[in-house]
């Protein structure tokens, strides 16, 4: 960048940098779909765990390693918005990105792409820590602290 840079191009970059995806590869079962053949709407939902689990897996966050470190962590929040419908038999990509917060949360970002590279839908999840007694845990675990240091995002 060249000395002229505004403060929120650097944290633009900043944020560029520290970003973590995943990309998933699933097919639309025939389950999944409704009687005119298209995505029924809450399945979309299923897809967004589907990235999620996907993501563990490849950065090392597996809902194993949180339940092994003591914690759940439940969904306070779901968004989802649809563009085109996904059809039985298709094959479409994931990308979920996780979204760096300094809250104690886990927060993804999700865009669900056809074999076309049409964007068919976006959505967010928002997660939040409980410890083995339930309660809600308003500082980054340290386990998860660890992780997120160990991938650059602190």
């Amino acid at each position: 960048m060249n000395g002229n840079s505004t403060g929120s191009e650097l944290m633009n970059l900043k944020k560029e940098m520290n970003t973590l995806s995943c990309t998933e590869e699933v097919r639309v079962r025939f389950n999944e779909t409704d009687p005119l053949g298209i995505v029924w709407h809450g399945h979309y939902i299923v897809y967004f765990e589907d990235g999620r689990e996907a993501f563990g897996r490849e950065h090392g966050l597996t809902y194993l390693d949180i339940q092994k470190a003591g914690y759940v962590t439940p969904i306070v929040k779901s968004t989802c918005e649809h563009f085109l419908p996904l059809k039985y038999g298709e094959t479409f990509r994931i990308v979920t990105t996780f979204v760096n917060s300094v809250s104690a949360k886990l927060i993804y970002r999700y865009e669900l792409f056809n074999t076309e590279n049409q964007l068919v839908c976006t959505g967010e999840t928002i997660q939040v820590f409980l410890d083995a007694d339930g309660n809600l845990c308003l500082y980054n675990p340290e386990f998860f602290q660890a992780w997120k240091d160990r991938m650059g995002l602190s």
